[in-house]
């Protein structure tokens, strides 16, 4: 079986309206060049969550998006420069539990400047992920033997 070949993105935000709707674009097309167009609506939709509550929440608008392919999980995460997380975000319409219901896993934890939010999802074996190329086969070139110094009498085999 081959291994899928790791992937890793990286995105500074300055978060607003437009660039929520961006920022999910980016990632879409991300998410299809590796190979993994079906995760492109709950990755969207769950970063565009967070995006937006940053926006309606935060002081800061400075955030950070990051999304890691190891070959089974895609894991996105979002930081941001303000430590607190207004308690409706765990009510039933907050934002932590529309990605709970849309990720395999999710958690949140400090960092030296804010927070970070994660989420990952898992691409089952029945998907599509995009492999790791095997190793190549010999070529044409090195497969043929090479013939011998042989008379061309000797090649050519007994007359007919």
């Amino acid at each position: 079986m081959k291994a899928a070949i790791p992937c890793y993105y990286h995105l500074d935000v300055e978060v607003s309206t437009e660039r929520t709707e961006q920022v999910r674009r980016i990632l879409v097309a991300h998410l299809k060049h590796w190979g993994l167009a079906v995760l492109v609506e709950p990755v969207g939709y769950c970063t565009g969550v967070l995006l937006r509550a940053i926006e309606e929440h935060g002081a800061d608008k400075q955030a950070v998006v990051e999304m890691w392919w190891n070959g089974q999980h895609l894991i996105t995460a979002v930081s941001d420069n303000n430590r607190e997380l207004p308690q409706r975000h765990y009510g039933p319409q907050g934002c932590l539990t529309q990605i709970a219901a849309l990720s395999d896993g999710w958690g949140s934890c400090p960092s030296t400047d804010g927070k970070i939010i994660w989420f990952s999802r898992r691409v089952r074996a029945t998907e599509h992920a995009r492999l790791s190329p095997g190793t190549p086969g010999p070529s044409l070139r090195e497969a043929m033997q090479v013939p011998r110094d042989m008379p061309a009498a000797v090649l050519a085999g007994p007359p007919v």
